[in-house]
């Protein structure tokens, strides 16, 4: 059996592994970078908006903490919200030493632009292409401190004891497909593995992720025994391509672009959706309204809007949205300095995760979580614009060098089966959800013995696994996660009902009953990507079960969580987080309370307008 060993393994290097990689490395520890794609490829290179930070007079983090929490709708944890808050001055002075190219204004100083939900314009940012530049950034560090990278090793299997209390267990490695070999081989890490493997968009047949983006971490995580976390609560970004689900950045509103329906008026203002801040209203509010206008007949070829940027004039959008300009014209054939540009909601953003505390830390000992794949929860129920690369790098940060032995004080959000405060007992499914048969192991615990032994059974079984998929003739994955994409985009997208939700259950049991006869079509041993995206295919099955069944049971209105039966928001009932735990197969549905005691202050949950 092939392994390799480290202190600390860090599953993925876009933004939150890159950043956890270097701060268990600065805490002293031997650590290694296993991921799928090669760092510069992750998906963190596709985000183009920018980082908030409090950084000039005027503004404090007590503001940026404030815009959050009104912004998640007041379901996220205030001691999470307050380190983002807190810390994020500090890691973006520290990118800009590390040889970040922010834009810059005409004296000097670092930009910041207004970005949707925030009180003040805090978002810097190089360009539109600043997740680019954040990636190279940390991968030039990680290079500079000589730390391992394990490229195109996917990550497949958690080693972990097998406890029946999931608090009780304790994670020694991972277990990975060496992409060029063929191999499956073990990392063991002496003190903590950071799950860092970014959103889960390809539940979706819409969507601005990469088609890497599979739930990976959260769904191994689930499966052995780290529940799931507000789930229910998945973005979707306003401006989108409507041919492909590209991205056009919130700079584009930022830096003062208009939205338009088929008759000419700027309905976020003309049709009272958001009186005050119009196009820069929160994420959420924006892409209701536009479907609300398309549903209304008001919508481009019944499909769309129109974002118009050009009375910014050429020079500034050359100077700061330069990269919109090529989107626009490659994927839709449209100079948007000369036009305006056609957009549409597409999925973005995934609010829920991998429960985690405020230093990255899960139920599972040695078991760590940090970026989309987590949450501690930053966002709640919705996540402002700007916001998701300072928790990478915040959140990234504070997992490495918790990782790595540092002391960080005791955590004030609580995870695990202690943090549970009342069970779901009445959600009607029209199906069993969870495991099919015998297919309730097929990515759990290892056995309950030494470091070296849970390693090597892990190993093991999931060296049996990858080879039963290759020899045996079967259904292609393709089709099943086709059908998954089509229920999930028809009846979990922005606008959600009942039916609709009890329809989509019944479809992803659907395709969990196909998968067990699933198999690789591709003989090869070596870059046998179907092979990888057949795996990647049982994580989506996982993660939209989960996203639904949080769906079903949140009986209101809340953030990105429409539901067309339940038009409102109810604090006293509602005022706590979704967690699904796998529990051996038979998924357990409960909640725990909502943490609004900050440092100083209580944050009231108070109405959400814009």
């Amino acid at each position: 059996m092939t392994t390799h060993g480290h202190d600390v393994i860090v599953v993925g290097a876009g933004g939150a592994g890159l950043r956890a990689a270097i701060a268990a490395h600065e805490a002293g520890a031997d650590v290694a970078l296993v991921t799928k794609l090669h760092p510069v490829r992750s998906h963190t290179g596709a985000a183009e908006g920018g980082i908030n930070a409090a950084l000039r007079d005027g503004d404090d983090w007590e503001l940026h903490a404030h815009d959050t929490m009104k912004g998640s709708d007041y379901l996220g944890d205030a001691p999470a919200i307050e380190t983002l808050a807190r810390d994020s001055p500090e890691e973006v002075i520290r990118l800009e030493h590390w040889g970040m190219p922010f834009s810059r204004e005409d004296d000097g100083t670092v930009s910041q632009r207004p970005f949707g939900g925030l009180s003040f314009p805090r978002t810097t940012y190089a360009g539109a292409e600043t997740g680019h530049h954040l990636l190279h950034t940390m991968y030039e560090q990680v290079l500079k401190r000589g730390i391992r990278v394990y490229d195109e090793f996917y990550v497949s299997r958690l080693a972990v004891t097998d406890h029946d209390d999931p608090a009780e267990r304790v994670c020694h490695g991972v277990v990975a497909y060496d992409v060029a070999s063929g191999d499956v081989v073990g990392f063991s890490a002496a003190d903590g593995v950071i799950l860092a493997t970014g959103g889960d968009g390809q539940v979706y047949d819409h969507t601005t992720n990469a088609v890497a983006n599979t739930g990976d971490g959260p769904a191994m995580a689930y499966r052995a025994g780290v529940p799931l976390e507000d789930m229910e609560f998945v973005q979707f970004h306003p401006t989108t391509l409507p041919s492909t689900g590209v991205l056009i950045s919130e700079g584009v509103r930022g830096e003062g672009g208009i939205l338009y329906n088929s008759e000419g008026e700027r309905f976020m203002y003309e049709r009272g959706y958001a009186n005050n801040a119009g196009e820069l209203a929160s994420r959420d509010v924006v892409a209701r309204a536009e479907l609300t206008e398309v549903q209304a007949g008001r919508g481009v070829d019944e499909e769309y809007v129109f974002l118009d940027m050009r009375h910014l004039g050429a020079e500034r959008i050359y100077d700061r949205l330069e990269n919109i300009v090529h989107l626009a014209e490659d994927f839709e054939g449209v100079d948007p300095v000369e036009e305006p540009m056609p957009v549409k909601p597409g999925q973005h953003y995934h609010m829920g995760g991998i429960e985690t505390d405020e230093h990255g830390r899960t139920c599972i000992e040695g078991l760590y979580a940090a970026g989309e794949c987590a949450c501690a929860s930053v966002h709640g129920s919705n996540r402002l614009g700007g916001n998701a690369l300072p928790e990478l790098i915040v959140f990234g940060a504070r997992a490495g060098r918790h990782a790595a032995g540092s002391d960080l004080g005791a955590a004030e959000v609580p995870t695990g089966p202690e943090a549970r405060s009342e069970d779901e007992t009445d959600l009607d499914v029209p199906v069993e959800p969870g495991a099919v048969g015998d297919d309730a192991d097929v990515a759990a615990d290892g056995a309950q013995l030494d470091p070296d032994s849970v390693l090597a059974h892990a190993v093991e079984r999931e060296r049996t696994r990858i080879q039963d998929m290759l020899d045996r003739d079967g259904t292609n994955h393709a089709e099943i996660r086709s059908d998954l994409q089509a229920a999930m985009t028809e009846y979990v997208n922005v606008f959600r009902n009942e039916a609709g939700l009890k329809r989509a259950l019944a479809v992803i049991r659907e395709c969990r009953e196909r998968y067990r006869d699933v198999a690789v079509s591709d003989p090869s041993r070596t870059f046998n990507t179907d092979l990888v995206h057949t795996i990647e295919t049982r994580n989506l099955i996982d993660v939209a079960e989960a996203i639904t069944l949080g769906a079903a049971a949140r009986t209101e209105f809340r953030g990105a969580h429409w539901r067309q039966d339940h038009q409102e928001r109810k604090d006293d009932e509602w005022l706590k987080h979704t967690l699904v735990a796998w529990d051996g197969g038979d998924p357990d549905l409960y909640y725990k309370p909502v943490v609004l005691e900050g440092e100083d202050k209580e944050y009231e949950p108070k109405e959400r307008s814009y």
